[in-house]
């Protein structure tokens, strides 16, 4: 992987700007912001996808495959952690002496106009913005953003606003987050994760910690989620809003039903309280919605307006997200990646489901996460009536020996129910087998997974 290098200046002038690995949730939303500013962006990825065609449509030039004729006569690089130091266009740039910025680098002098509300966590990060960045809109505070996922309400993720607030999802995966001029700092959870890249658990907690006391005005962080709560021991930050159902919580949350496809629960704040139903199912997303609403009060809004404003959210992309019904069969995708978001998407998906099936098809990313998770992905999926486990996308990692998609079949309580299908072109057929009319079935992962779902309709309708 290529390590973020800070100590590179950011041209006063950008030029024309080269992205490489411009596909990626981040980098497409950044690229968008640079292309608005009127510099001429174009970029390159190893596949299409949504992320392509939209910026396409933009007027982007962006070629597939990484080749060093792709830098064209480029000023400024940016590039990406998910890239090998060897990638042509990466070596190509530098020798010829060009600006090259690593994204959070370039995002962080961009967010350096407004005031960086920055949202991080294990989990939960996308959707928290999405709703802190169509609230904000709502009120009328017309944010600058960058979310790591297509807004549905917007059918964008990154714009230019007019107002004070600019929203950023933070990365926490190589310490990214360290290095914006955050004003309010929204920690969602802290569950381990990234420890090939911090070594232990208390290196990832400090971090976090060090994330949020540099929030010059205030931080949010959950109360509930045991490494946010580790977390909040280390601060020395003299304004933090906590928010969770734990009792003492400043934004509390109470009465949960998540029985159905729209989650309802009651809000607490000092003595108000509201009465909320989202149109995105999960007890997850009630304790998001609680998280932003607890930004919005701390930013002076009322808290009634905040709450209503919250409710408005229609979620994002590639967050449970239905594609298609076949044969009866209804086809959704999530991003989930990590043990806790998978099974807290399974959960919402079951309720969704009623008494039809919930085929899970699991794509794990990262050998090492693999590794340390293997028996946790093993129990949440058992959340799932059928379980498909993929290979391994490996995103910025080498294969390590021994470790595959099998280690986590091979942990699963219900060896029946497990499937593992490590090539890619037998999946869609072995998924489309196990489903009947009113089924459900769930692609799951960060890496590519969603680029099965036109296959999976296709296996159905077959």
């Amino acid at each position: 992987m290529i390590k973020p290098d800070y100590s590179v200046s950011v041209p006063e002038d950008l030029g024309k700007v080269h992205f490489v690995g411009i596909g990626g949730s981040g980098m497409s939303g950044i690229a968008r912001l640079v292309h608005g500013m009127g510099h001429r962006v174009t970029g390159s990825d190893v596949r299409e996808g949504f992320n392509i065609s939209s910026l396409r449509e933009l007027g982007i030039e962006i070629a597939i495959g990484h080749d060093a004729q792709n830098l064209g006569d480029a000023d400024t690089v940016v590039v990406t952690s998910a890239l090998w130091p060897t990638n042509p266009e990466y070596l190509l740039a530098k020798e010829r002496g060009l600006a090259v910025l690593h994204r959070s680098a370039l995002l962080a002098h961009l967010a350096s106009r407004g005031k960086p509300i920055a949202v991080a966590g294990a989990h939960g990060k996308t959707t928290s913005t999405g709703m802190i960045i169509s609230a904000l809109r709502r009120l009328g505070a017309d944010p600058s953003f960058v979310n790591g996922g297509v807004i549905q309400e917007y059918g964008f993720s990154s714009a230019f606003g007019q107002g004070e607030h600019f929203v950023i999802e933070a990365d926490e995966s190589d310490s990214s987050f360290l290095h914006y001029d955050t004003a309010v700092a929204l920690v969602t959870n802290v569950d381990p994760d990234h420890l090939d890249h911090y070594g232990s658990l208390e290196a990832f907690q400090a971090e976090f910690a060090k994330f949020a006391d540099g929030a010059s005005d205030f931080v949010v962080i959950s109360a509930d989620d045991p490494g946010a709560v580790a977390v909040r021991r280390l601060l020395k930050h003299n304004r933090i809003i906590t928010f969770g159902q734990s009792e003492g919580s400043v934004v509390r949350v109470s009465d949960i039903d998540a029985s159905g496809p729209r989650v309802s629960f009651r809000l607490h704040f000092g003595s108000e309280a509201a009465n909320l139903e989202l149109s995105i199912p999960g007890e997850h997303n009630a304790l998001n919605a609680a998280g932003a609403v607890a930004v919005l009060v701390g930013l002076g809004f009322e808290f009634a307006a905040a709450a209503d404003a919250v409710v408005g959210f229609a979620g994002t992309q590639r967050r449970f997200e239905l594609h298609g019904d076949q044969r009866g069969v209804k086809v959704y995708d999530d991003f989930a990646h990590h043990p806790t978001e998978v099974a807290a998407a399974l959960k919402a998906a079951r309720a969704v489901v009623g008494k039809g099936r919930l085929i899970t098809v699991f794509q794990p990313h990262l050998y090492s996460r693999t590794r340390l998770f293997a028996q946790e992905f093993a129990d949440a999926l058992l959340l799932s009536d059928e379980a498909v486990v993929t290979d391994i996308y490996a995103a910025r990692e080498d294969p390590e020996p021994g470790v595959t998609g099998a280690l986590i079949a091979d942990r699963y309580a219900r060896s029946e129910n497990m499937h593992y299908v490590p090539q890619w072109d037998d999946v869609p057929s072995a998924a489309a087998r196990l489903a009947g009319p009113g089924d459900f079935i769930i692609t799951m992962g960060c890496g590519d997974i969603n680029r099965m779902v036109p296959d999976l309709l296709a296996a159905l309708e077959d």
